[in-house]
């Protein structure tokens, strides 16, 4: 495995100790993953949670994040900009399979919305695993992805065998190139969190849902609100506490002095084209 250079890009950053920088695709398209692929950000996460879930789109989106000239240039395997996909489900539905399909199409991580429990959580990070022996560890979560690598090891250029020692969930396993994102987006959810990151491993950012916090809070998408701020800097404190990365949902030019100050260590900027909040987290980055 040592041959063969870290894959996941956002995953390399977080290593390393930089913020990564990522932004949403949506609706998903060929159009988008063209504007978007060159862009300097780390990741593009393709939004199909309020989108319609559509398998086959899916997929050309990420066979389009591919350029084979740049591939040679850059002398990796690895897409410039990595992507990874928001599945339908809430949390609370447990639902596993459309994890395991967009798993098996090559993404490079899963963002779960809506998690508020333990068990939501354990659900979301075992659904990214292959099954393996109780001997194996880490052993837990207990991994419950089908057996089907295929595509996903071609798309990742690996052979199936390097597919299986790549293909679990990082930081749990040093050498894995998935990423588990799990949304933090209700009161309960805050409250849960610490048993949450306590007794889960394997989860490699928390995301803010601020638009369905402020919901849920009774201040809809009123983001200066004192409750929207005091709960978001619960979840920042409590990720802190528990050396897991807090990422931020909505940043842009206007407020990412604000953020980047803040401490964020994943920030999700407005896919706009033209990339004002990408290049305003950048300057200030390189400052920091």
């Amino acid at each position: 495995m040592a041959a063969i250079p870290r894959l996941n890009n956002i995953i390399h950053a977080l290593e390393q100790g930089t913020v990564p920088i990522a932004a949403f695709v949506s609706p998903p398209s060929v159009e988008n993953v063209l504007a978007l692929s060159g862009a300097r950000y780390d990741g593009v996460i393709f939004e199909a949670e309020h989108n319609p879930y559509d398998i086959k789109t899916l997929r050309d989106c990420l066979q389009y994040m591919l350029n084979r000239r740049e591939i040679l240039e850059r002398g990796t395997l690895s897409p410039a900009v990595t992507p990874m996909i928001r599945i339908p489900p809430n949390g609370g539905e447990m639902n596993q399979w459309l994890a395991k399909q967009v798993l098996d199409i090559g993404s490079y991580g899963v963002v779960w919305p809506h998690i508020s429990t333990v068990e939501e959580a354990y659900n979301a990070v075992a659904a990214c695993r292959y099954p393996r022996p109780r001997s194996a560890r880490p052993y837990e979560p207990a991994g419950q992805r089908g057996d089907a690598p295929t595509h996903a090891a071609r798309y990742w250029g690996i052979t199936q065998q390097d597919y299986y020692a790549r293909a679990d969930v990082w930081p749990l396993n040093p050498h894995g190139e998935i990423l588990v994102i799990i949304m933090c987006e209700q009161v309960k959810a805050i409250d849960n969190l610490p048993r949450i990151l306590k007794e889960v491993p394997g989860i490699g950012v928390v995301l803010i849902g601020e638009g369905d916090l402020s919901q849920n809070l009774g201040f809809p998408r009123q983001y200066e609100h004192p409750a929207v701020v005091e709960a978001m800097t619960a979840i920042r404190r409590i990720c802190n506490e528990h050396d897991v990365p807090c990422g931020h949902p909505h940043v842009d030019a206007q407020n990412a002095a604000r953020i980047v100050d803040e401490g964020y260590r994943f920030l999700m900027t407005a896919p706009t084209r033209s990339y004002a909040g990408l290049e305003a987290c950048r300057k200030l980055l390189s400052k920091a």
